[in-house]
């Protein structure tokens, strides 16, 4: 047994004498989940598992004929804990599954939902790689967990998606990147979507949401706040799969959507989105009190800032565009203020300082948070408008 591991186990049954479970691709569903005699599935560690208990699960790829399915919780003062041991690259792969290939045209139960299908509160996951699932992480009816440095991408559905009665949960730093859904020719794979559902508390932090099929962020039908901040969205909603008949839409920040929409009021501050097929940041019809503050849109084949909602009274302050097809569509009730089609001028590349996002998609820092981009989208002439990495 390494230090390392020893070090982990240990001061996890310090804190709270609970079972450290062990799991390892050479394992055994039989064996005793520790070190010496690790368990093989991932799902066996979560049907042993109750509140307090930890998961370590060593690098590997772990390929899946049944999704991981969660469905025990555990509380808010002893949560269950996923995790990927020191660093190591713990693949979660569900290209075997069925519903990863669903046809043209079908639908995929619920149960089958992701290759992690999660109904269930108060876990921590953090440092899995997930792909080719249907759907990535799918979570219904979640409360109160935290899911970070998680990594989503290439799935047949949106990388993450958390719907249903749904509170207090935190998506921090989390990379998904070119998810599609071949079934509906792009029209809902998303990098993220918080969406059909409702519960306040919900945190967006620290994402990256890129080349996915139809949004980077998509808000539809949810009809509670969401927070979404330090986050960035570019390259959406371009058909790189050549599917016939393509439906995605490609925004970077979808925030709302329905018939009838509901009326939320999100909070969108420090992102930036750019080279987008469509909006930058689109309320889609959400009529309202959403607050955009200190944003940054660039390039985007559409509108930077789409707010023209009939009726809606979102307020926007500090916004900037760079470049995009139209600066902002803003309605007759939005408040805007010192955002830079308000401030004149021109803005195009040659009014920031860098259009070169190579420091902000390049590799994160060791704690998981985005590198620091100081001059990415920054005016020259100190305008305090837009988004600061």
């Amino acid at each position: 047994m390494s230090a390392a591991l020893l070090a982990v186990l240990g001061s996890a049954g310090e804190a709270s004498a609970a079972t450290t479970l062990v799991v390892a691709v050479g394992g055994e569903d039989s064996a005793a989940g520790t070190v010496e005699r690790p368990l093989r599935t991932i799902q066996r560690a979560v049907d042993l598992a109750g509140p307090g208990d930890t998961i370590v699960v060593r690098g590997g790829r772990y390929a899946l004929t049944d999704n991981v399915s969660i469905g025990v919780s555990g509380t808010a003062s002893q949560p269950i804990t996923l995790s990927a041991y020191q660093g190591e690259r713990v693949v979660v792969d569900g290209e075997r599954l069925p519903a990863s290939h669903t046809p043209v045209g079908g639908s995929i139960p619920r149960a089958e939902r992701g290759a992690i299908h999660m109904e269930a509160s108060h876990w921590r996951i953090s440092g899995l790689e997930i792909v080719n699932g249907p759907y990535g992480i799918y979570c219904d009816g979640c409360n109160g967990n935290v899911f970070s440095r998680i990594s989503t991408h290439d799935n047949y559905e949106s990388g993450f998606q958390l719907q249903g009665s749904s509170s207090d949960n935190q998506i921090l730093n989390l990379d998904s990147h070119g998810n599609r859904d071949p079934r509906k020719n792009g029209e809902s794979a998303d990098g993220l979507a918080v969406k059909e559902g409702s519960g306040s508390g919900n945190v967006v932090r620290g994402a990256r949401l890129w080349n996915n099929v139809d949004d980077g962020f998509d808000a539809w039908k949810f009809a509670s706040p969401i927070l979404i901040e330090n986050t960035i969205s570019y390259g959406n909603g371009y058909n790189r799969w050549n599917f016939p008949d393509f439906a995605g839409d490609g925004n970077g920040f979808k925030l709302g959507g329905g018939s009838p929409a509901p009326a939320v009021g999100h909070v969108l501050r420090n992102t930036i989105a750019f080279r987008n097929a469509a909006h930058g940041v689109t309320d889609n019809g959400n009529p309202g009190k959403s607050a955009l503050t200190r944003n940054t849109t660039w390039a985007n084949a559409g509108t930077g800032f789409d707010a023209d909602t009939s009726g809606a009274a979102a307020t926007l302050t500090a916004n900037l565009s760079v470049a995009d097809a139209r600066a902002a569509a803003v309605g007759p009730g939005t408040i805007s203020s010192g955002n830079s089609w308000n401030l004149g001028g021109t803005w195009n590349g040659s009014s920031v300082l860098s259009t070169d996002p190579t420091p902000l998609t390049g590799p994160r820092s060791v704690d998981g948070t985005l590198p620091p981009a100081p001059a990415f989208l920054v005016p020259r002439n100190g305008a305090a408008v837009g988004a600061r990495f």
